[in-house]
């Protein structure tokens, strides 16, 4: 049985007041399956060889953590950046997906299927399907699919097939009520890897794990670069909140770290447009888990807004919705505008072009008064190629 943490979920699979596995009859298998498993075959010493072994000489870990000399000097502070951009495929999405496949062949499924938003979480799935020789099956909102054309062209070419979400708001959100569907119906050979930290227990602590790889080489590079493992801020975008799990995971029991997250504010936090689920969302269960989502007096989930396709989801996974109710986080949120700005700052003044999403997190740097003694680490979750469509619309105009 864990011990509950900031980190660890209850034996139930519950951080603090949110959290559990709501799900259909069908699905209870699968998921009791992956309950009573997945600690015993990620703890296998076999396994951790594989996935180590995929996660250096394939993907490219360990990431660079890098000292942005002149985003410190503008600020007044110490900022590395933890580049998740330079993993391959592009973002920090395929730490999971790696971990994931692993997992499911050891349990002996032979069929993959995934939701994705901003396409990374999608590209990274097909890119290990097609290392191990599984068919892939991605489900994408048919509003992200105009958007993320780059990721979904990337998506196909890997042999993975591409199916458009076309009910509700066509994004995210719709994505996976579809791959959920398709999980019902094929419950035996198929595994359905969920890109975040939401989902039915034991998800977003098997996701939170597979990508806590991120903070642990902080902590060692940090300590290599600096002297000292721990920062003072970790700062990291936040939709369903994978890549800020895997930045937060090793510092949430260092009290000493302030963990940032920034969501999505849209056209802004009180315009109906936005995808701040801590600034306007209450308890409710969506996807298999008990969680912060934005929905109406009934119940009905309220259809959330953002430049980004990967921030644009109407819940939180739910150990950010204990951080945030428990104080141990602190929450901001960024518009589009900001965002934007943010990712054109960033491009000029390191030379790299983030993710609309890690943008976010850029933008947080206007939020807080920074002392020189600080020691910011801002987790670069993934890079703007696939949002250059939209990069070059704000140019244009």
């Amino acid at each position: 049985m864990m011990q509950q943490t900031f980190t660890n979920p209850n034996e139930h699979g519950y951080y603090g007041d949110f959290g559990g596995a709501f799900i259909p009859e069908m699905l209870f298998a699968n998921v009791a399956q992956l309950k009573s498993q997945y600690l015993q075959i990620m703890d296998d010493k076999d396994f951790k060889q594989e996935v180590n072994d995929l996660l250096h000489h394939y993907v490219g870990r360990p990431t660079p953590l890098f000292l942005a000399k002149r985003l410190s000097a503008q600020y007044g502070t110490t900022i590395y950046l933890k580049r998740e951009d330079l993993c391959h495929t592009g973002a920090h999405k395929i730490n999971n997906t790696i971990g994931q496949i692993i997992l499911a062949q050891k349990l002996g499924k032979t069929r993959i299927i995934a939701e994705t938003g901003a396409g990374q979480h999608g590209v990274a799935t097909a890119t290990v399907c097609a290392l191990k020789g599984m068919e892939c099956i991605v489900y994408m909102g048919e509003k992200d699919i105009e958007r993320q054309a780059p990721n979904v062209a990337r998506m196909r070419m890997l042999g993975a097939t591409v199916v458009p979400a076309t009910s509700g708001s066509k994004t995210l959100k719709d994505a996976t009520n579809e791959a959920i569907r398709d999980w019902i119906n094929n419950p035996t050979d198929t595994h359905y890897i969920i890109g975040s930290v939401v989902g039915p227990h034991p998800y977003p602590d098997m996701v939170a794990r597979f990508q806590s790889v991120i903070s642990a080489e902080i902590r060692k590079q940090l300590l290599a670069q600096t002297g000292t493992e721990l920062p003072t801020h970790v700062i990291a975008c936040v939709g369903g909140g994978s890549n800020a799990a895997g930045a937060f995971y090793h510092f949430l029991e260092e009290p000493s770290v302030q963990i940032v997250a920034v969501e999505a504010a849209g056209h802004g936090v009180q315009t109906s447009m936005s995808a701040a689920t801590t600034q306007l969302g209450t308890p409710g269960i969506l996807h298999g888990s008990k969680s912060l989502l934005m929905q109406t007096p009934d119940g009905q989930v309220v259809e959330p807004h953002s430049i980004s396709a990967g921030l644009d989801y109407p819940g939180i996974g739910p150990m950010h919705a204990n951080l945030y109710t428990s104080g141990r986080g602190l929450f901001l949120s960024a518009t589009d505008d900001e965002a934007m700005d943010a990712a054109f700052h960033v491009s000029k003044t390191e030379g790299i072009i983030p993710a609309l999403e890690t943008a976010h997190a850029f933008a947080a740097l206007d939020q807080i008064k920074w002392k020189p003694t600080d020691t910011v680490v801002i987790c670069l979750s993934g890079r703007g190629d696939k949002d250059l469509s939209t990069y070059m619309q704000k140019l244009d105009s």
